[in-house]
């Protein structure tokens, strides 16, 4: 892995802790479509870290979502409930921002800004680890 790699890698960890923070703050102050927004975010950022510490690159949000379900939660290497909380933010997300006449409230929202932080935090901690032979997740 270059130093540039390593670099990015660290960048869309910070990216990604610096915007649960925005979601805390949106959550504060009762704006439940942008908290979701950001929750998603966070861990989109967290994830595309991951994919790229294992050389796996896409330009879409689905094809980021396709090779994390399929190299990491499929494989057992992250659990299926921790996978899903991203599934399920990728869709809550994709309804609050594209859809017409969809709010999300507090009861909904709230709840799951615990569950990305921790789902962050464990994509993280993925990052550190070094497969013994160098090769990407099966």
């Amino acid at each position: 892995m270059t130093e540039s790699q390593e670099t990015l890698i660290q960048y869309r960890l910070d990216r990604a802790r610096e915007t649960l923070e925005e979601a805390s703050i949106l959550a504060d102050a009762g704006r439940w479509n942008g908290c979701l927004n950001r929750l998603y975010y966070a861990c989109f950022y967290a994830v595309s870290a991951l994919l790229l510490k294992h050389d796996l690159t896409t330009v879409k949000h689905t094809g980021i979502r396709s090779f994390f379900n399929l190299h990491f939660v499929k494989t057992g290497k992250v659990g299926a409930e921790i996978g899903q909380v991203y599934n399920d933010l990728f869709t809550f997300r994709t309804k609050s921002d594209y859809m017409d006449l969809v709010q999300f409230d507090e009861d909904g929202v709230r709840p799951l800004v615990s569950l990305a932080e921790a789902f962050v935090e464990e994509i993280a901690a993925l990052t550190k680890q070094t497969q013994n032979d160098g090769t990407p997740p099966s």
